[in-house]
């Protein structure tokens, strides 16, 4: 499903892999098995390679559709997880717009990132249930169950649990970001 996707994108822009594995600092062969459908790139991968290719990162999972209103069953969103645990984001919004809607769950202690990231969007963020630190430069948000934030996604940013209960929010990003 990603794999020939990604196969496009990089051919659209004229990128041989091992050009791809240069600009992203990831291996040919992990790039070469990704696109052949035998790995499953992590969300730091995807991540990499949405910002190398310019794509939003749930890019890669969307399928055509050019309708004027869809429909996301729950049972049919995309989830994308680390690979380390932790966190995992689901798309709530069908990936083909300019608004992405994601619900996130953070673990005990886990964070969105290793290290507080950027990118040309605006964000904001509802905490559903436990408690979300937003990071967003040198700036530090507690958010409990209702409490929402908003930020220009370009100042480095990242999400953190720091309670003992898994948390969950959802967060909006215009245009969706790669």
């Amino acid at each position: 499903m990603i794999g020939p996707h990604l196969r496009e994108l990089r051919r659209e822009r004229n990128l041989t892999l091992k050009q791809l594995a240069e600009r992203t600092g990831l291996s040919t062969g992990l790039l070469s098995q990704v696109e052949r459908d035998i790995h499953d790139p992590s969300l730091e991968t995807l991540r990499r390679l949405a910002r190398t290719l310019e794509v939003p990162l749930f890019s890669f999972f969307a399928e055509e559709d050019l309708r004027q209103v869809a429909v996301v069953r729950r049972d049919r969103r995309m989830t994308v997880s680390s690979p380390h645990g932790g966190i995992s984001y689901t798309r709530i919004s069908p990936g083909s717009g300019r608004l992405e809607l994601l619900e996130g769950s953070l673990e005990p202690g886990a964070a969105s990132a290793d290290r507080p990231w950027s990118h040309p969007s605006e964000e904001c963020v509802l905490a559903q249930a436990g408690e979300v630190l937003v990071e967003v430069g040198e700036t530090l948000i507690r958010l409990a169950p209702g409490d929402s934030c908003y930020f220009d996604s370009r100042t480095p940013h990242r999400f953190v649990n720091p309670g003992t209960e898994t948390a969950t929010f959802l967060v909006s990003v215009t245009p969706p970001s790669y």
